[in-house]
């Protein structure tokens, strides 16, 4: 039986040159880069190179990297750390309802702490109105948070337009990248962006490894103290071979985003339009254009999502529910819901996503075996 892993968004495998490098910075070159002698040199140098592959991929300068855990404390760190280092001038801030939870519950965090947060609405895609944000900026707005690509449906958000509208009003523009770097173009000076968070994992890179984009010049409270690394603003003994890993990673995803990409896109379109084809009862969720390559949001009537997860597992095939942070809830998708999906549909939707190893003879196994799992299924449901 073969195996297919289309879960690509939650993580992704490591490469073996990626691993190798990161093993020989474990085992050989283990110095520890705030020391004067050549371990400690040797070391220093693997992160400044890192830091010069990081920004050659979101076109920024290596000075404007700051190196986190992942995703999840950079999307902290730039809220509670410019909401902090700004708070004198204002005190309301903007995200949508569509955004991952490392930015939901930080703007929660906030609006416990005395700030005033905007939650706005999508439309049934799941994109942003540019309007609607405008409409909602206030003279004491000091920061937006909008998402690059949702990490469960692929909507491209206008990232671009909503960073033009915030540099014109002198407000903070982050975005949480996470879902775009190594799928879509990142250009933090064509997007505006003040901040913008990465990570390691999503573009086969080493767990525990992502960066923190800050503009020059944009102030930040810590939210760790206890030395100087990092600028001070993340302070704490490198981790020397993750980083050393997200570098070369960083590297190989930029070299082949435009051949992987169309690739992939046209897997992903195979995926979704045999799918249409050949399994009735079944919809798209989000958008057919502002789409990422890689992602592939179905709903299956009359079958939950969870019980298709499982058949599909025993068959070889791995997908996801939902995010994989929410992996095991009962609750419905925040981000379909919030698109207008009923808590049924939301609960019949399934995200296959779509990576480096993925051949179009996987895709038509899976083409093959989720008929008869759906159907199987829903006889059962009945």
């Amino acid at each position: 039986m073969p195996r297919v892993y289309l879960d690509h968004s939650a993580t992704t495998p490591t490469r073996t040159e990626v691993a190798q490098l990161v093993m020989e910075y474990m085992t050989e070159k283990f110095g520890n880069p705030s020391t004067l002698y050549s371990y400690g040199r040797e070391a220093k140098k693997a992160v400044e190179r890192s830091r010069e592959q990081v920004a050659g991929l979101v076109k920024a300068t290596p000075e404007e990297i700051i190196f986190t855990s992942g995703g999840t404390e950079g999307d902290n760190l730039a809220l509670v750390g410019m909401a902090r280092a700004y708070a004198r001038k204002g005190r309301h801030l903007i995200t949508a309802a569509v955004e991952h939870p490392a930015v939901l519950d930080t703007c929660h965090y906030l609006a416990r702490q005395g700030f005033a947060v905007t939650i706005l609405p999508v439309d049934e895609d799941g994109t942003v109105s540019v309007a609607e944000v405008e409409k909602v900026l206030r003279p004491d707005t000091i920061l937006i948070s909008i998402m690059q690509v949702n990490n469960e449906v692929g909507t491209i958000e206008p990232v671009e337009e909503i960073g033009e509208l915030a540099r014109a009003r002198g407000v903070l523009f982050h975005i949480d990248a996470v879902q775009a770097i190594g799928k879509v173009a990142v250009d933090v000076e064509a997007l505006r962006a003040d901040a913008l968070t990465g990570s390691g994992h999503k573009i086969y890179g080493p767990k525990g490894t992502g960066f923190l984009y800050l503009r020059k010049r944009v102030k930040l409270a810590p939210l760790v103290w206890g030395g100087g690394q990092e600028r001070a603003f993340r302070p704490g003994t490198e981790n020397v071979a993750g980083i050393a890993g997200l570098g070369l990673a960083a590297e190989l995803a930029g070299q082949e985003l435009k051949t992987e990409m169309p690739r992939l896109a046209a897997l992903r379109n195979r995926l979704i339009n045999g799918i249409l084809e050949k399994v009735e009862g079944t919809a798209l969720n989000g958008p057919t254009v502002k789409r990422v390559p890689t992602n592939a949001n179905l709903r299956f009537d009359g079958v939950e999502g969870e019980a298709l997860l499982q058949a599909m597992d025993l068959k070889g095939i791995c997908v996801s529910s939902g995010s994989a942070c929410s992996a095991g809830s009962v609750n419905p998708s925040h981000v379909l819901t919030a698109m207008g999906l009923t808590r049924e549909e939301a609960l019949s939707s399934v995200r296959m996503t779509l990576g480096r190893e993925n051949t179009e003879e996987q895709i038509d196994y899976v083409l093959e075996e989720l008929p008869q799992i759906v159907e199987r299924l829903r006889r059962k449901a009945e």
